[in-house]
């Protein structure tokens, strides 16, 4: 039996003006989160909070809205990467962050489903990294053309479907991810 891969749980803009008013299922999403990273964090293995920022507005660095949102557990030994595109990777650390830990697999939580978490699903497998979508912990808000829900559903039969980067992309329950 081989090793396990090496895994790092990356948490995408769960921020104060993003869940304000809450998107579908907020609370649930983020107590999944939590359990998680408790989980990750047992195991010796790094969890990344991704904190998008704007120059100016309710993201901008420092404000109420830009902080974590309220119920997000975080830790010291937390990793924090600003961002300011949708893309977790784009002019941020966080690639060689991963490398650096010896990382192979991401496991992606967070908001918003077909924002920043399905870029930064996209992108970790255009680099290399095998992807779990953790399928109920990423949430968005509804939209005039969709819910919340049908979105994330949407997400996770889809993103699993891309097989052209290599890498594999899977969407499971928080519960059965294993590490």
């Amino acid at each position: 039996m081989s090793a396990p891969t090496p895994q790092a749980l990356l948490i995408i803009d769960v921020q104060q003006a993003l869940f304000d008013p809450p998107p579908f299922e907020a609370s649930a999403v983020i107590e999944r989160i939590n359990a998680l990273a408790e989980r990750f964090r047992a195991q010796g293995l790094p969890v990344f909070l991704i904190q998008h920022q704007s120059a100016q507005g309710v993201l901008q660095a420092g404000s109420p809205g830009w902080a974590f949102a309220e119920g997000l557990q975080t830790r010291p030994s937390d990793t924090v990467i600003a961002k300011t595109t949708p893309d977790s990777y784009l002019r941020t650390p966080l690639e060689s962050a991963l490398r650096e830990t010896g990382v192979d697999h991401v496991a992606v939580c967070g908001y918003a489903s077909e924002f920043c978490v399905d870029t930064t699903v996209r992108r970790s497998a255009a680099l290399g990294f095998e992807v779990t979508l953790v399928a109920d912990a990423h949430t968005t808000h509804d939209k005039p053309h969709a819910g919340g829900a049908q979105i994330r559903a949407h997400e996770n039969a889809t993103l699993p479907s891309i097989s052209s980067f290599g890498p594999r992309i899977r969407a499971l329950p928080a519960a059965e991810l294993t590490l």
